[in-house]
C-alpha cells in the first residue's frame, strides 16, 4: 500500500478526467482540501470557464473519491513550523507537506513550482504513479 497526499490541483484533475485510483493506494489530504476544491470550481464558473452543472458534477466526483481528510492539532502545528522554517507567509501548502511528513509516502502535486520548493523536504510522485497499481 502506498499512501499519497494529494493537493487541490490533483483532485481537480482526477475529477475532470473521471480517473480512478487503484485500491491499493490510500489518498490523504488536509481538511482545507474541501474549501480549496469548492472555491476553485466556483471561481471557474464565475469566470465563465465552466458551466455550473459541470462544476456540480466534478464536486460530486471529488466527494466520491476515497480521500482521508486530516486536520488535527499535530498537523497544524507541524504546518505552522514548516511555513516558518521555509519562510512561507501562508500555511496552505505547508499543510500538505506536513501531512506528507507525518503520514504518507509521497506528495502528488501538478504545481511544478511547489514540487520544486519541497524538493529534499518530502518525496514527490507524479499523477501517473498515483494512477498505476
Amino acid at each position: 500500500m502506498t499512501r499519497f497526499v494529494v493537493d487541490c490541483g490533483v483532485v481537480l484533475h482526477l475529477a475532470s478526467e473521471g480517473s480512478e485510483v487503484p485500491a491499493e493506494h490510500k489518498l490523504l489530504a488536509p481538511t482545507l482540501l474541501r474549501s480549496q476544491t469548492l472555491s476553485a470550481l466556483h471561481e471557474a464558473v464565475h469566470r465563465g470557464e465552466m458551466p455550473p452543472d459541470v462544476a456540480r458534477e466534478r464536486l460530486a466526483r471529488i466527494r466520491a473519491l476515497p480521500i482521508r481528510l486530516l486536520g488535527d492539532a499535530v498537523l497544524l502545528r507541524r504546518a505552522r513550523d514548516l511555513a516558518e522554517q521555509l519562510g512561507w507567509a501562508e500555511t496552505y501548502d505547508a499543510e500538505y507537506v506536513a501531512l506528507t511528513q507525518l503520514q504518507a509516502d509521497a506528495f502528488v502535486t501538478l504545481d511544478t513550482e511547489l514540487a520544486r520548493r519541497v524538493e529534499g523536504i518530502v518525496p514527490t510522485a507524479t499523477i501517473a504513479a498515483l494512477q498505476t497499481a
